[in-house]
């Protein structure tokens, strides 16, 4: 940083401007201002040179006014599935709230609905975008050949994206949502601690498990299930497709042929629809039952003392992180790492 040469008796610290930048360089600020900018027509050693000044005093643009200048804006689509209800409206109002939040650095969010079961249609919506459209796009989706094939194509054209909520393979290290196996594990630690010893059968809920968020969580419960609970037997995943009838159906064939089941691990983000299944064929005998997200619903069974305790995430530090990162994609910076990571929280009915 530069001190403060008009009055020596202060210390005060100065932030080095485009001018200083220029005469360290030892070129025109118009110079600065294309190599800044990565317009075309400047050598590479002057770029070099740029470069090497940036370095040497400190520089750090300030892109608030350089955007505001250029009345420069940021365009950003976030792709959600059409089904999940509870949760995902907690994601939608959170966008919108970030509307407003973001409006004074120039940013637009905008949000499109697609079928999560149908990875065609996904890569169809996909490909209808540019960056004559939008900047940024946080895809919430599946992770299947013809969405990750189309996410490439995306970034072919030059726009940046993002996996939002771990369903997609992380792009050159980027996404936001928690560590999924993480949720898993600690998911199976509070249920076998919950249990206290008492052997038995444990039930697993999920959408889909093909999932990457319903693997990773399967994955971490079973790990700390087996290692450190091993009286508890973990069944084979039930998919309910977020369809009701169905998960009526297979709950109740469930505890129909199976017998001693002390626990039930809901791994989906939506949890009203196993929830109201359970309630018709849950035994005298009380279960356990763990789930994921903080929702209207999922409190209301924390308060009535039906679910034991809740693995969440943050919804509003979700849609906030994803801003940010795909802003700092656009203009090329670095986010600060710890401020995006997205927490592995515990809710119970004592701490709501």
């Amino acid at each position: 940083m530069l001190k403060n040469t008009q009055n020596p008796s202060e210390s005060t610290l100065l932030r080095p401007t485009t001018r200083d930048l220029a005469r360290v360089a030892g070129v025109s600020r118009a110079t600065v201002d294309r190599v800044l900018n990565g317009r075309e027509g400047v050598k590479k050693k002057t770029v070099d040179k740029v470069n090497a000044a940036i370095a040497e005093i400190g520089f750090v643009r300030n892109l608030a006014a350089a955007n505001l200048a250029k009345s420069r804006t940021y365009r950003f689509l976030f792709v959600l599935p059409h089904s999940g209800e509870q949760f995902l409206g907690e994601i939608l109002r959170h966008i919108h709230e970030a509307q407003t939040v973001f409006s004074a650095d120039m940013v637009t969010t905008t949000v499109r609905h697609v079928d999560q079961n149908d990875p065609f249609k996904i890569a169809a919506v996909l490909a209808s975008i540019s960056t004559e459209t939008f900047d940024g796009v946080a895809i919430m989706a599946p992770e299947t050949p013809q969405v990750r094939d189309a996410i490439q194509r995306l970034q072919e054209r030059g726009v940046h994206t993002l996996p939002f909520i771990s369903n997609q393979a992380p792009v050159r290290d980027q996404w936001v949502g928690i560590d999924n196996h993480a949720a898993g594990a600690t998911a199976g630690t509070l249920m076998g601690r919950f249990l206290s010893g008492r052997p038995g059968k444990l039930v697993v809920i999920a959408d889909s498990i093909l999932s990457r968020a319903s693997l990773e969580r399967r994955s971490g419960f079973d790990a700390v299930i087996n290692a450190d609970f091993p009286h508890l037997d973990a069944l084979p995943s039930l998919e309910t497709y977020g369809a009701q009838d169905r998960a009526n159906r297979i709950v109740s064939e469930t505890f129909r042929h199976q017998s001693d089941i002390v626990g039930i691990y809901i791994l989906a983000s939506e949890a009203g629809g196993p929830l109201s299944a359970i309630a018709n064929v849950l035994p005298s005998q009380r279960c356990v039952i763990i789930a994921h997200e903080r929702t209207p619903c999922t409190v209301n069974a924390l308060i009535d003392g039906t679910v034991d305790a809740l693995v969440t995430q943050d919804p509003g530090h979700l849609v906030r992180s994803a801003v940010r990162k795909l802003r700092a994609l656009t203009d090329g910076r670095s986010t600060l790492q710890s401020q995006e990571k997205i927490r592995v929280e515990i809710v119970m009915k004592t701490n709501l």
